[in-house]
């Protein structure tokens, strides 16, 4: 089963963050082969840490647990909050596979918080908005593109995505024609610059 986590950075926590970075590390690398993408959000100017996601395949309630409160940055205090989600991946491949242009564009993660009761809507749009994706040239700005589910998997929660585009401008316009977002299913969106994440 693969979960989402996001966990929000406190304010002034850069230098706890930066002080443990090999533990966190060290933590992480027993999951390796587990991931589909993780990295650190970051600041506006694309610099300064503000929060980490990770997308991670694990087996049991228990393994989430551990994976969310054993993490070093969380037991040091480094974050303000953590949120859980179960994912399902809609590319079917890791943020690895990816092959874009760091170099002219700028990476985001983008968290919509759905409405509760809008699973019936989410499902009647989902092809609707693949071929929004596809149709306007988005799908090959993925990194990475999953819904978010209730515990049991059987409800949706939302929607996370990390994306290349120009700038957050082009993200907005991306989403500002979502099938998703024009039907009204989010209670909000959350966007953060972002890049990858691991051992460089």
């Amino acid at each position: 089963m693969e979960y989402f986590f996001y966990c929000r950075d406190k304010p002034g926590s850069g230098a706890l963050r930066k002080k443990i970075v090999e533990t966190h590390w060290s933590f992480m690398d027993a999951y390796a082969s587990k991931f589909v993408a993780r990295g650190p959000t970051l600041s506006e100017d694309g610099v300064t840490p503000t929060g980490s996601m990770h997308i991670v395949d694990l087996p049991d309630a228990e393994a989430v647990r551990v994976f969310a409160y054993e993490e070093p940055n969380y037991k040091a205090g480094v974050y303000s909050d953590v949120f859980v989600s179960r994912w399902r991946n809609e590319l079917g491949r890791t943020m690895w596979a990816f092959k874009g242009d760091p170099e002219h564009n700028q990476r985001f993660l983008i968290i919509g918080h759905g409405k509760p009761g809008m699973s019936g809507d989410s499902a009647r749009l989902l092809e609707a908005r693949r071929s929004y994706f596809i149709e306007k040239g988005y799908q090959e700005s993925l990194i990475a593109h999953g819904l978010l589910l209730s515990d049991d998997g059987a409800q949706w929660a939302g929607s996370a995505m990390m994306v290349e585009l120009p700038d957050r401008a082009a993200v907005e316009a991306m989403l500002a024609d979502d099938p998703y977002v024009r039907a009204g299913l989010y209670t909000s969106i959350d966007i953060h610059r972002w890049r990858f994440g691991g051992r460089h």
